[in-house]
């Protein structure tokens, strides 16, 4: 699917490969146009976070050093991550006034 006009895309979970990374993003970038793309990731996140920095770093953005320095995910680990991505508590995006108003009409 392709959404025409996307500018920005926020992951809020960290993908667990560069390529699935640059799939993701590139929404952004259709057709030579510009967009941004932000990422959150936590501490359990680092041992992927290396090679999507040299996804970032190639295309000419700029990349923390301290992720650039992180150390390298063997080949064992990173297959075991892609396979069995991390467990995060759910996240709900509806304010907290929606969520009350909705328990009411019930």
């Amino acid at each position: 699917i392709d959404f025409k006009g996307v500018n920005m895309v926020i992951n809020y979970d960290l993908p667990t490969s560069a390529v699935e990374y640059i799939h993701r993003i590139g929404r952004t970038g259709r057709a030579g146009h510009r967009g941004k793309a932000v990422t959150f990731f936590t501490e359990d996140d680092k041992p992927l976070l290396r090679s999507i920095a040299n996804v970032i770093q190639r295309a000419g953005c700029p990349v923390p050093d301290y992720i650039k320095h992180l150390p390298k995910l063997q080949s064992k680990e990173k297959k075991k991550l892609i396979k069995k991505p991390l467990t995060r508590e759910s996240i709900c995006t509806t304010p907290q006034c929606f969520l009350k108003k909705g328990k009411r009409k019930m």
